[in-house]
């Protein structure tokens, strides 16, 4: 497994054999979301596999069924659906994020749901870094000017119809300072960044080592979001914070879309009340042309990813071994990187 995966939480508190199907039937509702040229590890127990490239939210009834196990990325499992899933004994999410499972239903049912933790340390802090190298230097504005002409006409060796600001010696503000906060806070400093973590909103006083969260906001040349998508977080930042940022500033969103307010953030950009930002996520994915931010894509300080950051190859890798090793431990009767 890649260096960069984290360390399983284990826990070995047996669950009892009677409570596992000894040939189970395992689900997975979505598994196109794993590039094909990735190879997911055979699981060693005795089972029934069934694969579906997608499932759309009227086919997971059908397919879960008869299901003892379930893997689902994106697919969402709703208290109505899993009632009607009476064998279901694991969820195995592949990915960080449970926000798709009903985790109270999960709770009350004795339904087990696990996580993948840890496999993108590499993978998004380099997209973050990369983002905000391209927005510091607007070279999506430069590359639309060139495609318009613009260089061709100036008859200049060079022109300047952008700002160019360099990263080295501007501030970087995090906000969530778990395991992908933290790696892409290591990133900076080797840039020559100053960095600050972000107490959370409307929190006082601050915890040691870290900085209050509307004086981050006031401050940072640069704001990247890594925190969990929850009721408190939701539109976490919108016009206000983005009216308190610096106008030479950039926002970075590579944790979950509805973080950040979408049409504020497009507003704030045609203003200028900030300088760019970056976003590989979206409020609903995939995301569609009602979407304000594909609406206005055309945009020179605005750069989109479609839900990229965390898919390098080492790190989607590094994801499926701990999946199916998540649902191994599970048949084994031993608890790792359980959410419920």
């Amino acid at each position: 497994m890649p260096t960069s995966a984290k360390p399983a939480t284990v826990k070995s508190t047996p669950i009892s054999p009677a409570s596992l199907a000894s040939k189970p039937t395992v689900v997975f509702l979505d598994i196109a979301t794993i590039p094909s040229h990735i190879k997911i590890p055979n699981l060693t127990f005795e089972h029934q596999w069934k694969a579906f490239d997608f499932t759309s939210p009227e086919q997971v009834v059908e397919r879960i069924a008869g299901a003892d196990i379930v893997i689902t990325n994106k697919v969402k499992l709703t208290a109505d659906v899993l009632a009607q899933a009476p064998n279901v004994k694991l969820i195995a999410v592949s990915a960080t994020g449970t926000n798709n499972v009903d985790l109270d239903y999960c709770r009350e049912n004795s339904i087990v749901v696990t996580n993948v933790q840890g496999y993108g340390t590499r993978s998004v802090p380099e997209h973050v870094i990369a983002m905000m190298f391209a927005l510091k230097r607007n070279l999506v504005g430069y590359h639309q000017d060139i495609a318009a002409g613009v260089w061709q006409k100036d008859k200049q060796f060079c022109f300047f119809t952008h700002p160019i600001t360099d990263v080295a010696g501007s501030t970087l503000g995090i906000i969530g300072s778990g395991s992908l906060g933290q790696a892409v806070g290591v990133l900076a400093k080797a840039l020559g960044m100053k960095v600050v973590f972000a107490e959370r909103k409307g929190v006082s006083p601050c915890r040691l080592g870290y900085m209050a969260f509307e004086k981050v906001i006031e401050t940072a040349d640069v704001l990247t979001l890594h925190c969990p998508l929850t009721a408190e977080t939701e539109n976490l930042i919108a016009m206000p914070e983005l009216q308190a940022m610096k106008s030479s500033a950039i926002l970075i969103n590579a944790g979950r879309g509805g973080l950040v307010n979408e049409a504020e953030l497009v507003e704030a950009l045609k203003i200028q009340q900030i300088a760019g930002a970056g976003c590989d996520v979206f409020t609903q994915e995939p995301a569609d042309e009602s979407n304000p931010l594909i609406a206005n894509m055309g945009l020179p300080n605005l750069l989109l990813t479609p839900h990229v950051a965390w898919g390098s190859d080492s790190s989607i890798q590094a994801l499926c071994n701990i999946l199916m090793d998540n649902i191994e431990k599970f048949q084994q009767g031993v608890e790792q990187n359980r959410v419920v």
